[in-house]
């Protein structure tokens, strides 16, 4: 039986199962370990702290989500690839308020990226905040 996101254990779980699939994908898998490398357990560990911060309102992670995917070399179908999966993870395990919150803020962080991204690539002079 399906719940919703209601705990730490219940964002561990999402994060699991989609940092699972993601690894099998075959067009992002090799890009996120590339990246993360052997650091797999640190980097579930901080996306625990985002989600759990993000959806539950407990404030456990700081830092910007947005400069590490500056170094990645990913397009809109990356994007659109992630947000498949993520729905997908979401829909596999939970439905209610938080589940569907989780694939709207996905898919406007996916939205918020591309933007971000595009405008780094035309002007590559920009700096970060």
């Amino acid at each position: 039986m399906k719940t919703d996101i209601l705990n730490l254990d219940d964002v561990k779980k999402l994060v699991d199962e989609f940092y699972l699939k993601v690894r099998n994908d075959k067009q992002l898998g090799h890009i996120f370990d590339s990246f993360i490398q052997d650091k797999w357990p640190q980097h579930l560990e901080k996306m625990y702290r985002f989600w759990q911060t993000v959806l539950l309102f407990e404030h456990t992670y700081t830092g910007s989500p947005f400069a590490p995917h500056t170094k990645i070399p990913i397009e809109k179908e990356h994007f659109e690839s992630w947000i498949q999966i993520f729905n997908q993870t979401i829909d596999e395990y939970f439905e209610g308020q938080k589940a569907d919150e989780a694939k709207w803020r996905a898919s406007k962080m996916a939205e918020m990226f591309q933007y971000k991204l595009a405008y780094l690539k035309e002007n590559p002079q920009a700096k970060l905040i």
